[in-house]
């Protein structure tokens, strides 16, 4: 109930200590650190329609389609837009067949209808006959996304429990959950100890949570990455340049930090300037590769030369055991499922110790998952 109540491991060269998370600034103590948070913020991505028949057809919201793939610009449209959904109870949702829900929303009546467009690839039009934005009308239709794990019905303590303090950027599916522990006074007290504290933007989606299957697990680079939309601006990448020490909290933070050293890669050997890193994209042969102040410096650049302030992009990039990281030297993250991408990573990080610290939390009774305790891991 109280954030910054919950246990923290904290590993660094090559041991470990048990503490409570608020004492995280006494870890952090060396300025040299600099954070970077996930500002995403969890939308309530969980619509519900009941057809005549008494059938519940649960939409469950991915990614926005069209007019616009951009997240943050689809959160602000208005009377329609289409999306790519999960559906529960599919079979019941045709082709082409329209479901609607009325709510009454500061004493007016709003319709929301939803249409199955493409029962293969899964787009739904939503439209409502209201002038509100489309994050207004999830406000008020729509649940928040609690992890497949957690089998419980969502309540209303779960509306700010499961969002990050300094959570902005509507569009995640599931919480950064790293930084959930994090209150005011522990950012407060970072800042005063000179600590830095800088924000970027991951929308986290539902793939977060995919394990590997059975059939991949002798060549585990055949797992479908997902992909998840970022944002960064240039204040960000300037920061990173002054950092000294880099932590990211969170492992969506650290895949933004990550595949932003490949976006700068692909800018300096010409492999286009689109901002889209593909999973395997670190363990291509792509010969000598550029310092990470250069790769940072080419983006940069491109960006002057676009006369942008912001950078809106995707990453596929998978982080498995081998992978040489570029810019994070830290990492703040909760205790991962085995089997899964999350933990895969944690290993390359930490590298066989990544064994050793969860044999801990487990004899130590650290509580797992997103609303579980946390680690601090310096390599």
């Amino acid at each position: 109930k109280n954030r910054s109540e919950s246990k923290l491991l904290f590993y660094k060269n090559e041991t470990i200590e048990h503490l409570t998370f608020k004492n995280i600034t006494k870890c952090l103590k060396d300025t040299d650190f600099d954070l970077f948070f996930n500002d995403t913020k969890v939308i309530p991505a969980r619509l519900y329609f009941q057809k005549k028949t008494g059938a519940m057809i649960e939409v469950f919201l991915l990614d926005p389609i069209a007019p616009t793939a951009v997240i943050s610009e689809a959160m602000l449209l208005k009377n329609e837009i289409v999306w790519h959904c999960m559906i529960g109870n599919a079979r019941k949702f045709k082709q082409n067949t329209i479901l609607e829900r009325k709510i009454t929303i500061e004493g007016e009546e709003v319709l929301l209808r939803a249409e199955l467009l493409d029962k293969d690839k899964k787009s739904v039009r939503l439209t409502w006959d209201k002038d509100l934005s489309f994050v207004e009308i999830i406000k008020y239709f729509g649940k928040i996304p609690l992890p497949p794990y957690i089998k419980r019905q969502v309540n209303d303590s779960d509306k700010s429990q499961y969002q990050t303090v300094y959570s902005e950027q509507e569009g995640a599916v599931a919480a950064p959950t790293a930084g959930l522990h994090f209150t005011d006074d522990v950012l407060q007290k970072l800042q005063n100890q000179g600590n830095a504290l800088n924000y970027l933007t991951l929308h986290v989606g539902a793939g977060t949570f995919q394990p590997v299957r059975d059939e991949d697990k002798d060549d585990i680079l055949k797992h479908t990455m997902h992909s998840e939309q970022m944002l960064l601006s240039r204040n960000n990448i300037e920061q990173i340049l002054a950092a000294k020490k880099v932590i990211a909290v969170g492992t969506t933070s650290m895949r933004t930090l990550e595949s932003l050293y490949w976006y700068g890669v692909k800018i300096c050997k010409n492999l286009g300037d689109d901002f889209k890193v593909e999973k395997l994209m670190p363990y291509q042969d792509l010969g000598t590769l550029p310092s990470v102040k250069e790769s940072l410096e080419a983006i940069l650049a491109k960006m002057t030369e676009n006369n942008a302030e912001e950078i809106i992009g995707s990453t596929e990039i998978f982080i498995v055991p081998g992978y040489e990281f570029k810019i994070c030297k830290g990492l703040v993250t909760n205790f991962h499922l085995p089997d899964t991408t999350l933990m895969m990573l944690v290993a390359a990080f930490v590298g066989d110790d990544w064994q050793k610290i969860y044999q801990a939390a487990l004899e130590n009774e650290y509580r797992f998952l997103s609303y579980g305790d946390s680690s601090l891991l310096i390599p």
